[in-house]
C-alpha cells in the first residue's frame, strides 16, 4: 500500500513514516498541505493520513478541497482534536476514519488495512484468487495451501494486483505502488519482480498484456501470454 502522511510535527511524522515502512508500506511524508496536494496530483495513493493543524492551511480545508475535486482515496484524520464536534466535522467533510493522538502504529496500520479493504471492495480479511491466498495483516502468502516466502517488493506487487483482480495495471501504476519519491529504478526492475513471483508461485499467476502492463491470471489457472 502506498500511503501519504501529512504531519507537520517532525518527530511524529518521521516515526509514522518509519513505522509504516517497517510494515512494508510505501510512504511519502510531507509537513504541509501544499506539498501533499502537489503529490496527490502525480501519485494515486491508496490512503492518506492527515493531520488537521497544518501550517499554511488547516487539514480540514485540504480535505474539503480534495473531495470537491472528486478525489476518492481513503483519508484517515490523525489529530489531537478530540471533541465530538471535531470528529463529526471531520467525517462530514469526507474523512473515512478519525483517530485522536496519541495512537499506536499497530492500530494505525490496522485502520489503514480496513480502509484498503473497503476501497477495493474486499470485506474479507484474507484475499483469495484461485489457489492464491494473501493475508494483508500477517503479510503472508499461500499457494495451494503452502506458505510462500516473498520479499517486501514482491508482496507489494502482489497486493497491488490482488487489490484489483479484474484490472490491467500499467507498469507505471505498479511502480508507483512499489517505490516512494526519490528512489531510483533500473529499467527492468518491475520485470524482475514479476519473474520472481512467477517462479515462486506459478507461471500463470501474473498475465502479461503486451504494450499495456500486467494483471492477475485467471483464478482457475491458464497458460501465460509471455
Amino acid at each position: 500500500m502506498r500511503v501519504l502522511v501529512v504531519e507537520d510535527d517532525p518527530l511524529l511524522g518521521e516515526a509514522l513514516a518509519a513505522g509504516l515502512r517497517q510494515r512494508q508500506h510505501v510512504v511519502d511524508w510531507f509537513r504541509d498541505g501544499t506539498r501533499a496536494h502537489a503529490a496527490l496530483t502525480d501519485v494515486p495513493y491508496d490512503a492518506v493520513v492527515l493531520d488537521l493543524g497544518l501550517p499554511g492551511g488547516d487539514g480540514m480545508r485540504w480535505l474539503r478541497q480534495w473531495r470537491g475535486e472528486g478525489r476518492t482515496m481513503p483519508v484517515l484524520i490523525l489529530t489531537a482534536r478530540d471533541g465530538v464536534q471535531d470528529r463529526i466535522a471531520g467525517l462530514d467533510a469526507g474523512a473515512d476514519d478519525y483517530l485522536v493522538k496519541p495512537i499506536t502504529l499497530d492500530e494505525l496500520a490496522a485502520r489503514l488495512r480496513a480502509l484498503a479493504r473497503r476501497s477495493s471492495g474486499r470485506a474479507e480479511s484474507v484475499w483469495r484468487h484461485g489457489a492464491l491466498a494473501y493475508d494483508p495483516a500477517g503479510r503472508s502468502v499461500q499457494w495451494n495451501g503452502t506458505p510462500v516466502d516473498l520479499t517486501a517488493r514482491e508482496l507489494a506487487l502482489l497486493e497491488a494486483l490482488m487489490a484489483h483482480p479484474n484490472r490491467i495495471l500499467s507498469k507505471a501504476q505498479l511502480q508507483e505502488k512499489l517505490y516512494d519519491w526519490g528512489e531510483s529504478l533500473e529499467s527492468n526492475t518491475l520485470e524482475v519482480h514479476v519473474h520472481h513471483l512467477r517462479r515462486k508461485l506459478a507461471r500463470d499467476v501474473i498475465r502479461t498484456v503486451r504494450g499495456v502492463g500486467y494483471a492477475l491470471g485467471p483464478a482457475e489457472g491458464a497458460e501465460d501470454t509471455q
